[in-house]
Formats: C-alpha cells, sequence, structure tokens
C-alpha cells in the first residue's frame, strides 16, 4: 500500500504549529486603529481655531478647480437650466476678457479667506517701486506663493506698492473652467498670451503683469531642499519689458518647493519621460506628489505647512526698444540673473536654511 507524500506525524505537527499559532492571535488584540495612528499623523482636537480656518480656506483654493467642474456637472444634471448653461459655455469660449485685463475686484482681492489662506506665504519687499512705470515681475520657483502676492492683496502688495497693480497671468486653458474663471477673472488673473501681456502693460503707468517664468517644466523639479530654476532659455518675458519700455522686477519665493513632497524622476527616468510627454501634448504636466490632509500631516494632497517667503528685488532697468536684438536681450537677462542670484545670497541663511543644495539654473 502506498503512503500519502504526506505522512501522518506531519500532519499532525502541522496542525499542533497551527492551532499554537491561532492560539496567540486569540490572546492579541487586534487594534486596527491603532496601526493606522501609527502610520498616519493625525491632527490633535485641540488646535486653535484660527489654524483650522488656514487650513480650510488652503484646502477650498486647492481643490477649487473639481468644486467648479462638479457644479457645473450638477447644473447640467437640470434641464432646465441648459440654455443658460449653454450659452455659458458658448460666451466662455468667444470672451476676451483674459486677453483684456480681466475684471479686478478690490473687494474680492482683499476679503479675509485670502488673509487666512496666506498665513503662511508671507512676502519681504526690499525697495520702493514708483507707480510712474509698468512692470515685469518674474517669479521663481513655480508654486503657490504667486497667488498670495500677486492675484490677491493678503501679503500687503498695496500698501508696499502704492499705485501698482499687478495682474497675475496663467495658461489660458484655465479660463475654459466655468465658474473658476470668473474667480480668476475677479482676483486680476489674466491670460499669459502675448496679446494679453501688451494689453496690459500698454493701459499705463503702475500696470504690472507677473509671469511664473519656469512654467510647467520647472514644477517637475521642485523637490524639498533644491532650487532648480528653468530661466536660461526663456527670453520671451525679457523681450516683452524691452519692447514696452517696462522694468523686469526679479521675485524668488524660498520654501516654494518644500510644500509637497514628489516622487524621483530625474532627468531618464521612465516618469520623467512620461511627464514630458504629458507637457507636450498638453501645454502643463502632472507632478506625482503628496503633502498632508485636512485631518492628518502626514497623508493627503494639501501642501504642508510651511512657511513661503517671496522676496521681491530691486528692478532691473530696460531701455525701451521695439525691436531688440538676440544680443541685448541676453545682456538683460544676465542682468536679471545676478539679481536674482543677489537675492539668493542675501537670503539663503536666514530662509533656506534646511536647503540640499544651492541654487541652480538648469535649462
Amino acid at each position: 500500500m502506498e503512503h500519502s507524500p504526506f505522512s501522518s506525524s506531519k500532519r499532525t505537527l502541522s496542525a499542533s504549529s497551527l492551532k499554537d499559532r491561532l492560539s496567540k492571535l486569540s490572546v492579541t488584540p487586534l487594534r486596527p486603529v491603532a496601526a493606522l495612528q501609527a502610520r498616519v499623523d493625525f491632527v490633535p482636537a485641540s488646535i486653535p481655531r484660527v489654524r483650522r480656518l488656514q487650513t480650510i480656506s488652503v484646502a477650498l483654493w486647492t481643490n477649487m478647480i473639481p468644486i467648479c467642474v462638479f457644479l457645473t456637472l450638477f447644473l447640467l444634471s437640470y434641464p432646465p437650466l441648459w440654455p443658460f448653461m449653454i450659452m455659458y459655455i458658448v460666451w466662455i469660449h468667444i470672451d476676451p476678457t483674459p486677453e483684456r485685463g480681466g475684471h479686478m475686484s478690490p473687494w474680492l482681492r482683499s476679503i479675509r479667506f485670502w488673509k487666512f489662506f496666506a498665513e503662511y506665504y508671507p512676502a519681504t519687499y526690499e525697495c520702493d517701486l514708483p507707480a510712474d512705470r509698468p512692470y515685469v515681475f518674474g517669479y521663481h520657483p513655480h508654486g503657490m506663493g504667486a497667488m498670495c502676492n500677486f492675484a490677491n492683496d493678503s501679503t500687503g502688495f498695496s500698501r508696499g506698492f502704492p499705485g501698482v497693480r499687478p495682474h497675475l497671468l496663467t495658461l489660458n486653458s484655465n479660463f475654459t473652467i466655468p465658474f473658476y474663471r470668473e474667480i480668476l477673472l475677479r482676483l486680476g488673473v489674466c491670460s499669459v498670451s502675448k496679446r494679453s501681456c501688451e494689453t496690459i502693460l500698454r493701459k499705463g503707468n503702475g500696470y504690472a503683469i507677473a509671469i511664473v517664468v519656469g512654467g510647467a517644466a520647472e514644477s517637475l523639479s521642485a523637490h524639498p531642499g533644491t532650487a532648480d530654476l528653468t530661466l536660461r532659455k526663456r527670453l520671451g518675458f525679457i523681450k516683452l519689458a524691452i519692447r514696452e519700455g517696462a522694468d523686469l522686477v526679479p521675485v524668488f519665493s524660498f520654501g516654494e518647493n518644500d510644500i509637497y513632497e514628489q516622487m524621483p524622476n530625474e532627468k531618464g527616468t521612465p516618469l520623467y519621460k512620461i511627464q514630458k510627454k504629458f507637457q507636450n501634448l498638453f501645454g502643463f504636466t502632472l507632478p506625482l506628489f503628496h503633502g498632508r490632509g485636512i485631518l492628518n500631516y502626514n497623508w493627503g494632497l494639501l501642501p504642508y505647512r510651511r512657511q513661503i517667503i517671496a522676496v521681491i528685488g530691486r528692478p532691473v532697468h530696460v531701455k525701451k526698444t521695439n525691436n531688440p536684438t538676440v544680443e541685448q536681450i541676453r545682456e538683460v537677462q544676465e542682468v536679471y540673473i545676478t539679481e536674482l542670484m543677489r537675492i539668493w545670497n542675501t537670503y539663503k541663511d536666514e530662509f533656506a536654511r534646511t536647503r540640499r543644495q544651492e541654487l541652480n539654473i538648469i535649462d
């Protein structure tokens, strides 16, 4: 008679071992909540009300696009509203307001909401900017601080530079999102197109535009403790300033790259190639990042509560020239970069103490 490949003694041993393990589990209490708390740093219940309001304001703004998309879909689900929604959507695509300076609302730019939003985004002004000429602000690096300093008055821009009217510029695609576009326009945010820039700067002295120079490409290099800027090949905003006779004002935002953790995506990696291809197709890219949540400190899509300090530097005066040569543009660019490096070297030990490297212009 053939024996089973598994002997009786082995079965007994296996059963005994299994019984022993089960008995240990039975006396060991399962603590799923405790295990979850070990991985997630939850917000304590005793957080001050002001800090909660700050978190809520940041959460609302960072999720404003999904909120507006949801509102649009909700209204479209109600048939009696279809005629109005169709007319509105058609109007969105023919309305030239994003290229004509927007509909800036001083009331919306100064409401308490933005004050809570900007509690960790202060600004430092180094010099006076008289309102007797137009300005082009170059913002570095790509990030949220531009919204606080140029799209509302929460950091005191109007008090620091009386008479200067800043317009933060963004991709034209943002003005195709229903309701979201209305908020942007009343904050003075406009399209970053050439026509929009020229229209604003030609309105007269004191009008200014703020351009996030590095754009989507720079966001892929945003890692904590670094300051890699996409600037060397960005000559368009300098050419624009020379043609319009507008002073160039470099702005460096310390801490901008520290508010999110991003997955490693060095040049040449598959992730980086996918992100660049996405950028080439759609004009923007999607960094794979994470931050904190509303009720925890280490998991979610909200930015970490880390200070951002934008230093607005000294203006670079330019001579108005209708058709500047490449040499003239490069010459102004070198002066601009020199001033940007001066800002970094002056304030890095105060505002970038945890840096892992020095300011680096990568492209």
